[in-house]
């Protein structure tokens, strides 16, 4: 009698490393997948390096058999301990709302529901996890990355040639909240086993940080500006790193006075996240004579697109080439205060970051300003050739 090919199989791939990667090889139903298992075998040079690639291969192992069990329960008659009919649009709704009752995820329910408008594009309101398939996860990913549309806030009729596609941030964030749908229906014992497996999530592109140096903040004080609010606001922002959207909505009950340190705290937009930050006496300049508790500390200040034009015509009178954006002030005061000193941790608290990496791009941004830094010192010794003479003496 044939035996029936696994569907499951361990196998290995050789690294440049000289170390080697172990990995499962799934084929179901005419599709292969790959699930690699961040497990390595190092080259056997003692008795000790060998007891450790045996466990290794254990490990692996059992992580295969799992699988194994995953597949025959979802395939051979015991769906009945999961729930695949469970419908996918609700249940992804029910874990946007969870976001919304919690205070601490309020910044990040609005990808959520960012994230369900396209859901609900893709896919019909009759789907049930037993369509979410990996052809599906990965349908949804090919139509974030060529089909959606999202509209051109910078114009104001809604029409086709009115959207633009979507940004690589918005693919990497929407993409994810299906990934993190999927990996808790897992966890709830919704599914039997992980559509993800063997699909990669879209790569997160690094953007130019667009920043003001210290002389060219100055430059942008002593420009004219055509508007007075706006040239309040954008300053405010390069000596504090509050976005735009912390400024727009600014009251004057939120500014405190702490001793000699004048104090803000509010709650951040994009986050949702209850913040405080203490600013210093050229920042409160900017910021006016105080109003009533209810009042906004930056009156009548909308982000537009007259502002934004204006923004790089008072860079342009201030002599600076650059592209900025309102958010270049935000960068301007990261690389400000890392560049003065501050250490990485205490500028990731005054910029409400609350990953670290997030921070780090800002600290990498001072690195590379040291490495051009370092090359601008002129030659002040003879040309030396590769075996240490001096050439003048040949």
């Amino acid at each position: 009698m044939e035996k029936s090919k696994e569907p499951i199989r361990l196998r290995k791939r050789q690294l440049k490393t000289g170390n080697t990667s172990l990995y499962l090889d799934i084929y179901i139903d005419g599709r292969r997948t790959y699930e690699y298992l961040n497990l390595y075998l190092i080259p056997e040079k003692t008795r000790k390096d060998k007891e450790k690639n045996k466990e290794t291969l254990n490990l692996a192992d059992a992580i295969r058999a799992k699988r194994v069990v995953e597949l025959q329960n979802g395939r051979w008659g015991f769906d009945a301990a999961y729930k695949l009919d469970t419908n996918f649009l609700a249940y992804y709704r029910m874990l946007c709302e969870k976001r919304h009752e919690n205070p601490g995820s309020l910044g990040n329910w609005g990808n959520w529901w960012s994230a369900l408008k396209h859901l609900e594009r893709y896919c019909s309101e009759s789907t049930t996890f037993r369509d979410v398939t990996p052809a599906f996860v990965q349908g949804f990913k090919d139509y974030l990355d060529k089909t959606a549309r999202v509209r051109d806030k910078r114009k104001k009729a809604v029409t086709t040639e009115d959207q633009k596609p979507l940004s690589s941030a918005s693919k990497v964030s929407y993409f994810n909240k299906l990934r993190a749908c999927i990996n808790q229906a897992f966890e709830d014992g919704i599914i039997p086993h992980n559509p993800l497996r063997g699909i990669e999530g879209f790569k997160v592109e690094e953007r130019e940080r667009v920043y003001l140096t210290l002389e060219e903040v100055k430059a942008m004080a002593a420009a004219e500006c055509k508007y007075p609010i706006l040239r309040r606001a954008f300053l405010f922002s390069c000596l504090t790193g509050l976005r735009k959207s912390d400024i727009e909505k600014m009251k004057w009950k939120e500014v405190r006075q702490q001793g000699e340190f004048t104090r803000i705290v509010f709650k951040q937009k994009k986050t949702g996240g209850q913040e405080y930050i203490d600013i210093n006496p050229q920042a409160v300049v900017f910021m006016g004579e105080r109003g009533d508790p209810e009042a906004h500390v930056f009156p009548n200040f909308s982000y537009s697109s007259y502002y934004l034009m204006e923004l790089k015509r008072w860079a342009v009178r201030a002599g600076i080439t650059k592209d900025i954006t309102f958010h270049s002030g935000h960068h301007t005061f990261a690389v400000l205060m890392l560049g003065l000193g501050a250490d990485i941790y205490t500028v990731q608290k005054l910029l409400g970051h609350k990953e670290i990496h997030t921070t780090q791009i800002y600290a990498n941004i001072m690195d590379k300003k040291k490495q051009e830094a370092a090359m601008l010192i002129p030659q002040i010794l003879p040309t030396i050739d590769i075996g240490g003479e001096d050439k003048k003496d040949k």
